[in-house]
């Protein structure tokens, strides 16, 4: 698993390990050309450090996200710890044992390359993610306007970008996840206060997918996911994620 995630980083970003301790010859770390920031540090712990059962060490994988929700959710997961080393808010470990999909890693390392890129670079790099974005039905019919039309402009979430999938969650009496979108354009010019909402841009949603109702409930996303409130926009569990891609 280590070599592979050090090929990826390689192929996809041109970096390669650096070895910067002599008391620590296994760790190293991986940065960007232009800032010289981390994004990586890999090394091995001993597994009690983690709270993990067994007197011998684990090789782990250190990146940064810029989602504290999302950090807070991934922990809660196996194979996911609060940074080691770093700052524990910001940085999660990844076990590299195989309890973590090669595939998940990835994505993590591309959040965590753009979460440390450079101003300039940070709008061309960071991966599409996905949100969870709460709709009132008491000010705003959701239902109503996805049967009228297959796209729909919303307000736009903070960190929300053209290319990121938003799923969107019906808040009280409904209290359910009822839509998949994709987001294909942001930055639409729209002033709009009242003493409940201020919108100053919108977001323009398309319709990939609708779900029942009972499927994906507040109490599921509690008890299965640990999503415990949806109030503003807000990143997703992986597991929450493929469960609701596999629907």
């Amino acid at each position: 698993m280590k070599q592979k995630i050090f090929e990826y980083i390689k192929n996809k970003y041109n970096s390669s390990p650096e070895y910067l301790w002599a008391r620590f010859p296994d760790y190293a770390i991986f940065r960007h050309a232009d800032n010289r920031k981390w994004f990586g540090l890999s090394g091995t712990v001993a597994a009690c450090k983690l709270g993990l059962e067994g007197d011998g060490s684990v090789e782990i994988l250190n990146v940064k996200t810029d989602d504290p929700l999302l950090a807070d959710l991934l922990v809660l997961q196996p194979g996911y710890f609060r940074g080691w080393h770093m700052n524990r808010q910001n940085w999660i470990s990844i076990l590299l044992d195989g309890t973590v999909p090669f595939e998940d890693i990835c994505r993590l390392i591309d959040g965590s390359y753009a979460a440390t890129a450079s101003k300039i670079r940070k709008k061309a790099v960071r991966a599409p993610k996905e949100w969870i974005i709460p709709a009132n039905p008491k000010y705003y019919d959701i239902e109503r306007a996805f049967d009228g039309a297959d796209e729909i402009d919303w307000k736009q979430g903070a960190g929300v970008k053209t290319g990121d999938t938003v799923f969107m969650y019906a808040g009280a009496p409904i209290s359910a996840v009822l839509y998949k979108c994709a987001v294909v354009k942001t930055d639409i010019p729209f002033e709009f206060s009242d003493e409940n909402l201020t919108i100053s841009s919108l977001m323009r949603l398309k319709l990939e997918k609708r779900y029942p109702p009972d499927k994906f409930t507040f109490a599921r996303l509690k008890s299965e996911y640990g999503v415990f409130a949806v109030r503003g926009p807000r990143g997703i569990p992986n597991s929450l994620s493929c469960a609701l891609k596999d629907e």
